[in-house]
């Protein structure tokens, strides 16, 4: 569902395991739970994505 952030965080080179990490998830499988689509993420998730990423948040979800 989250095409782009998955092309973003993979081109920045940052892991699954660093962006859960970032988002204070328990596990890696959470996080790519969120960045498939299937657990929504937060606004505060979005921005604390968008912040480490350096992108704005609509360039990224939407």
């Amino acid at each position: 569902m989250y095409a782009k952030l998955r092309e973003e965080r993979l081109r920045q080179n940052f892991t699954a395991q660093e962006m859960s990490k970032l988002l204070g998830l328990k596990t890696t499988s959470a996080y790519y739970k969120k960045e498939n689509g299937k657990i929504k993420i937060s606004i505060d998730e979005a921005l604390k994505i968008s912040n480490k990423l350096s992108k704005k948040v609509e360039d990224i979800f939407m």
